[in-house]
């Protein structure tokens, strides 16, 4: 694990130019702009508190531990060992709660009131690694959620107090002081709770400072009105304080002039949200232009890694990828090196210095630079970013006040080289002239340290090679102590730990939160995902074990999840204790699809059972107790994760757990659906489907197909019934199919004949499917486009509203539509980024609408409206936010067959964008 000291000579020369003021630096071509910065140590600023990570905020460093050595060490090391990588000068970490915070939910150390177990999850296990690599590093805890019992539900309750004290006790019990502990994260504030919390430490002696509120600036506000509230938090945190917030582009940052005029350190103590390489600009500026615009002294990137599963939610964010534990196989980012920019070349301590911080000649787009000076003077660094450069930039530097001005040694990352050498590069050593002065030019799309300290460096440790996790995988959970995590088992919701089995002597997996938590992101079923994202044809099963009614289920192919955990794409065979069981098909939108189901031998509560869902091409089959239940063909998902789950928060026991390849089965029957191309609203046409049992499969016994579509269609007959039909043959049923005549009738419409037939005496389902296109009627008179039906609609965050405002992800969940405080009744709430389009057929002349940021965002969100007709821009708003008057809009539609509605970020992110189009109607002939 040795440095790279061969690079440095050759990237001399290349990178960057130093030469002593008076001497220009040599060019071909315009001579780079200069800006003048004396470093003074006489001159002050605010004190600099660190540049860190947070691992939680949805168990996205689940994976590591699992980590084969000496690849976990790598990982490791490059993450918190000083002059090796990041060099983590705090890490926060999630305290655990049983419940989903992004990318899955970490253990809780009280799943009840009565239990307590100051070894769960891998927390204490990091804290501890990223201490004995850097001893100085600050530690700071933070709730995402909470087990249900805490308040009977309410988080801000003194049950809430003294959980989090007993989490403290933990900690100590693993030699760890907590330095930093927060309240609720991004859900507000409760002023008498952080009141309670700050005199509670003080009592029980804790030296942890408090920091309020993990949410917005708004909490500087009220502590300035509330003086007991101020003395309480001893630290103001912020999320994404920086332009488009999460995600977004960090231009710019700001804290407004409560926080400033507060006293209190400012942080932003979660940041981040980008691609381990691409974000790395925006974290840089984030620190940078943090302090510049809003004077936060730390940076917290949200997250730590992504040692996730591939197809979460953030699968690639972070400093590092580390998801595939079995091969040892990780990424370092981009971000990371960035991080290393800073960490590397200051610690917490040092002082800011006001008038050597700055943009490159004034203009933001040129770059931007801090000064930092260590106590006594003994040091200083200067970290610059040309990441919005489009040419060359020199500082122009002078050493003052007592500063040391001795050599000076240059560090650069080539934030778009994809080369390693270009990490963290030693490039040039200069010595400052008589009077302190000295030139360094830097290239754009870069990040440059210039310092007077020693001893940084880029590790060289090699990631081994990704390779697939072999099949047949098996775990009996054994070799676990009592309330441990299964190897590669990432929980999604609830927690699955390792019990003492339920009559029997050998250990199991249980689900451990008995009801529901408090939750920080929406409800799902508490389950958990293993293994690699790219098995395919595999058979997944269980001893699963009913501890109370309910439902007990097993996962395969589980592929791309999205927010909230429930939008799990996936095979969810599910079984109840009555003997009610159904293989289900989960989509991304967390649409649930029935494709078999029936009625077996109750397997009863408080005994144990075999279960099985084996995944053989398009064939997948439900096994209970070795008999088959039923087959389904379906060719939605190829490949994915195993996983188990229960219904609810059921404390069901699962043991011997296998994944085992697949055995052949033979070719499924399939179903073929001919339909008209175009039916009108009302209309009736013949719909045609063939079912055929492939040659050299069983016969097919007991068909029935039963025509199925959108809502509104109906046929005739119901259902056509076959006896037999014979290997190598095929049958064919008509019906008389009619188009709805419902205004939200889609465009394009599915039609499914759905087949049901027996086959070696096994029930068995397989579907085909066609589409038919149902024109959408031109509007007539004056109509409101909340009453007319969409021929498409595309929305940020949830679906768009019609006659309220966008409100959160599920529909129906907006508010009245309000615009600077006037209520719409009628009118679309949409959220960037997103389009509505109408059908006009030529028989409309006017658009019309007001238009603006919804009220219930204020004082966030920024967005652009525009109208377009076939293609062409009609109309275009400048920029809106929550401060602009809402603007009305009216454009001449004569002759359109198309209207489209569009709602775009405005170019800084999406974040708060809930827009209204209020009042927007059509005028038609």
């Amino acid at each position: 694990m040795t440095m790279r000291p061969w690079i440095r000579a050759v990237v001399l020369t290349v990178l960057v130019t130093v030469v002593p003021l008076a001497v220009p630096p040599a060019s071909a071509g315009p001579q780079p702009s200069s800006t003048a910065v004396t470093v003074d140590g006489r001159k002050g600023g605010r004190t600099f508190d660190g540049v860190g990570a947070i691992s939680g905020g949805g168990g996205n460093s689940r994976l590591l531990i699992d980590y084969p050595e000496p690849a976990r060490s790598r990982i490791l090391d490059y993450l918190f060992k000083p002059g090796y990588g990041a060099n983590l000068q705090i890490l926060k970490m999630e305290i655990g709660g049983d419940t989903n915070s992004t990318d899955g939910a970490e253990p809780s150390h009280q799943h009840t009131a009565n239990d307590l177990d100051c070894n769960r999850g891998y927390e204490w296990w990091l804290m501890t690694e990223a201490k004995k690599r850097n001893p100085d590093i600050k530690l700071y805890g933070l709730a995402w959620g909470a087990p249900g019992w805490i308040g009977g539900g309410s988080f801000w309750s003194q049950d809430m107090v003294d959980y989090l004290m007993r989490w403290l006790g933990c900690a100590s019990s693993h030699k760890l002081a907590i330095d930093y502990l927060g309240g609720w994260n991004e859900r507000g504030y409760d002023e008498a709770w952080y009141e309670n919390l700050h005199a509670t430490l003080a009592a029980r002696g804790y030296r942890t400072q408090v920091v309020g509120a993990d949410s917005g600036w708004d909490v500087a506000d009220t502590m300035a009105a509330d003086p007991a509230f101020d003395a309480a938090v001893d630290i103001i945190g912020a999320h994404y304080p920086c332009e488009g917030g999460d995600g977004g582009r960090a231009l710019s940052c700001e804290s407004g002039d409560a926080a400033k005029a507060s006293g209190k350190p400012l942080w932003a103590s979660e940041n981040g949200s980008l691609d381990l390489d691409a974000g790395a600009d925006e974290l840089i500026r984030s620190i940078t232009r943090g302090y510049i615009d809003a004077d936060m002294t730390a940076y917290l990137n949200w997250p730590l890694l992504a040692a996730i599963y591939p197809g979460m939610p953030y699968d690639t964010v972070g400093l590092a990828v580390a998801d595939q534990p079995w091969s040892g196989a990780f990424r370092l980012g981009k971000s990371l090196w960035a991080t290393a920019q800073v960490t590397q070349f200051t610690k917490p301590g040092w002082s800011f210095i006001d008038s050597a911080s700055g943009y490159f000649g004034g203009d933001r787009t040129n770059g931007s630079y801090v000064a930092l000076r260590a106590p006594g003077n003994s040091a200083y660094s200067v970290m610059a970013e040309t990441t919005t450069a489009t040419a060359p930039q020199t500082l122009d530097l002078t050493i003052a006040g007592g500063l040391p001005r001795t050599v000076a040694h240059v560090w650069t990352t080539d934030l778009s080289s994809p080369s390693a050498h270009d990490n963290l590069a030693h490039v040039a050593d200069v010595v400052p002239d008589k009077s302190g002065r000295f030139s360094v030019t830097l290239q754009p799309g870069r990040v440059y340290t210039v310092t007077t300290t020693t001893g940084q460096g880029a590790g060289t440790a090699a990631s081994p090679a990704r390779s697939g996790l072999p099949l047949p995988y098996a775990d009996d959970f054994d070799q676990y102590r009592t309330g441990a995590e299964a190897r590669y088992l990432a929980d999604m919701q609830g927690s699955y730990e390792t019990v003492r089995c339920a009559d029997r002597s050998s250990m199991c997996l249980r689900q451990m939160a008995p009801v529901k938590p408090i939750e920080w992101q929406d409800d799902s079923d508490a389950f958990a995902l293993i293994g690699d994202t790219t098995w395919r044809d595999y058979t997944v099963s269980s001893d699963v074990y009913w501890d109370q009614p309910g439902t007990i289920e097993l996962i395969g192919r589980a592929g791309r999840q999205s927010r909230p955990q429930s939008h799990q794409e996936g095979y969810f065979l599910r079984v109840d204790d009555g003997g009610s069981w159904s293989i289900v098909r989960s989509a991304i939108d967390a649409t649930l699809t029935t494709l078999a189901s029936g009625q077996t031998t109750a397997p009863g509560t408080h005994r144990w059972h075999r279960l099985a869902l084996a995944m053989s091409g398009t064939t997948l089959t439900a096994v209970l107790d070795g008999k088959p239940l039923g087959t389904v063909d379906d060719p939605t998902y190829a490949a994915g994760n195993a996983g188990i789950g229960v219904v609810g928060y059921q404390t069901d026991q699962f043991d011997n757990l296998r994944i085992t390849p697949a055995q052949r089965v033979p070719a499924p029957a399939r179903v073929t659906v001919t339909a008209p191309k175009e039916l009108q609203r009302g209309e009736t046409g013949t719909v045609q489907a063939t079912f055929t049992v492939p040659a050299g499969s069983p016969a097919a016994t007991g068909l029935d197909l039963v025509p199925t579509g959108p809502s509104g269609w109906t046929f005739a007959p119901a259902k056509v019934h076959v006896d037999s039909v014979q290997s190598g043959s095929s049958v064919t049923a008509t019906w008389a199919a009619t188009a709805p005549t419902l205004r939200d009738t889609p465009t394009a419409n599915p039609l499914t004949v759905t087949a049901t037939y027996t086959q070696q005496n096994v029930p068995h389902w397989a579907y085909g499917t066609t589409s038919v296109d149902v024109p959408i009627p031109p509007p007539t008179g004056t109509e409101y486009v909340s009453d007319l039906a969409f021929v498409s609609a595309t929305n940020g965050w949830g679906p768009v509203e019609r006659d309220t405002s966008n409100g959160e992800q599920a529909a129906g969940d907006g508010l009245p539509i309000t615009l600077n405080g006037t209520v719409y009744p009628k009118g679309l709430g949409v959220h960037a980024n997103g389009s509505v389009e109408i059908y006009l057929g030529g028989a409309c002349n006017r658009f019309t609408a007001v238009v603006g940021l919804d009220d219930e965002v204020d004082p966030f969100g920024s967005v652009r409206f525009s109208v377009s007709a076939d293609g062409a821009n009609l109309a275009s708003t400048a920029v809106l936010t929550n401060a602009d008057a809402p603007q009305p809009i009216d454009v001449d539609v004569t002759g359109k067959q198309y209207l489209t509605l569009t709602v775009d970020d405005g170019g800084d992110g999406n974040a708060h964008d809930h827009a209204d189009w209020a009042d927007a109607k059509v005028v038609c002939n």
